[in-house]
């Protein structure tokens, strides 16, 4: 009697995972930088809210649609590749055939039983094995504009929601320094939890993200400095 053990694969999850750690990256660490560079400087805190704010509606809707338009463009792209195949499969089947079969045979398999698997696969269900084989598309892979575009904004709004809630909190003359701080704790856990949502190791990438978030709200510090100077 055969026996199945369970296996755990996360790559199902990167059509939707990849939107939402960009989103909440991109909401955290502009947001964050937005509201260091503003009160680096001098605006009060009825304006820091104010840009805050202003920034993760315009940020969450600049996401969402960024996002769907990307992704349709690749979904446009696909259906395009799909459709050539669907029209090659009816007009040189034999052709088709005989490409499948040799992308098997490049695999590593022996030359008969390669034309039987393709054989076989495309009596069954040809586009579907050609999309999977030749052109990579699968239903695993396959781009979904509304899912991302949704996922983008509504992490966006949850990143950019953090350095907001941090104004409420913080004491003005201490805003600066305690939106920084907090700022790369969050980036550090963010890249913590989408590394342990994809199965992937913790430490790299909470490194990584923390570390260009560093330099982004470093860079706007400076230049609000340099502005709130100069007026």
């Amino acid at each position: 009697m055969s026996r199945f053990h369970p296996e755990n694969h996360s790559v199902h999850r990167v059509g939707w995972l990849r939107a939402a750690v960009l989103g909440a990256n991109d909401g955290l660490i502009s947001t964050a930088s937005l509201i260091v560079g503003v009160a680096s400087a001098g605006a009060g805190t009825s304006n820091i809210l104010i840009a805050g704010t202003a920034g993760l509606f315009a940020g969450a809707m600049a996401m969402a649609a960024g996002e769907y338009v990307s992704v349709s463009s690749q979904s446009d792209t696909e259906q395009a590749d799909l459709d050539r195949e669907r029209m090659e499969l009816i007009e040189q089947p034999e052709f088709e055939l005989e490409e499948l079969a040799q992308i098997y045979v490049g695999r590593g398999v022996e030359k008969a039983t390669a034309y039987e698997v393709a054989r076989q696969l495309m009596e069954k269900d040809a586009l579907a094995a050609h999309a999977r084989e030749e052109l990579g598309i699968s239903e695993i892979t396959t781009a979904r504009p509304l899912q991302a575009a949704l996922t983008s904004a509504a992490s966006f709004a949850v990143g950019a929601a953090m350095p907001l809630a941090v104004v409420f909190l913080s004491p003005p003359q201490a805003l600066v320094y305690a939106e920084i701080v907090s700022t790369l704790v969050f980036l550090a856990v963010l890249g913590a939890l989408g590394a342990r949502a994809g199965g992937a190791g913790l430490l790299k990438p909470a490194i990584r993200v923390t570390f260009w978030g560093a330099v982004a709200m470093g860079i706007t510090a400076l230049v609000g400095r340099m502005f709130g100077a100069v007026l």
